[in-house]
């Protein structure tokens, strides 16, 4: 466990010891990338970050440890949410990053394998879940705005909003096959504004 009693590999380092965390988590991706999570093994992520091997054992512990840190170091890293004024200006600048993350051929080839990852291995779910708890929370407050501008009803749940923006572009990147193109996030960011609209994510009517 990190000194703080959290996961290991949580705790933020400064100086050279920054250093060292940014290489080995850079190399933990590289490894992830080339041979997911069954293949990452710590000795090897030391070997490509050129640290040792004894501080990357005694600093993360595990390869479940090091990817919990490589998701929080991700959610640090995220694009802070984009206000447009309106509802959706915003939602459509949520789905265009999204789009543009799966896209890309490195971060979709590192999400692939982090979810890949989770779905079998319990810290590690544990560790995804937070980051999309993180991301979620960064733009939820878009559709609160939009609450208080009367955009959309009191009550409407805002990371539901959010979630519904990004579920057809992981759906595409994941089962559907087909491109991440443009056309899907303005279709995806467009429905999600409807539907807020129209109140599906507000309480409903109680007699």
């Amino acid at each position: 466990m990190a000194a703080d009693g959290g996961e290991p590999g949580t705790v933020r380092p400064g100086g050279r010891t920054a250093r060292v965390r940014a290489a080995v988590l850079r190399a933990a991706e590289d490894a992830l990338i080339e041979k997911g999570f069954a293949g990452l093994d710590l000795a090897d992520v030391a070997r490509r970050a050129e640290a040792g091997k004894t501080t990357v054992y005694r600093r993360w512990g595990t390869v479940a440890g090091l990817v919990a840190d490589l998701l929080q170091d991700m959610a640090e890293r995220s694009v802070p949410r984009t206000e447009t004024g309106s509802l959706r200006g915003d939602l459509a600048a949520n789905a265009r990053l999204v789009r543009e993350t799966l896209a890309d051929p490195r971060q979709g080839a590192l999400f692939k394998a982090l979810i890949a990852a989770a779905a079998g291995e319990e810290r590690t779910a544990a560790a995804l879940h937070r980051f999309y708890g993180t991301r979620i929370a960064e733009w939820a407050p878009v559709v609160e705005r939009a609450v208080e501008r009367g955009e959309v009803p009191a009550g409407t749940d805002a990371a539901e909003v959010i979630r519904a923006v990004s579920a057809p572009l992981y759906y595409r990147f994941l089962v559907g096959g087909g491109p991440l193109d443009e056309e899907l996030a303005t279709r995806a960011a467009e429905a999600a504004a409807v539907a807020a609209r129209a109140g599906v994510y507000a309480p409903a009517d109680t007699p």
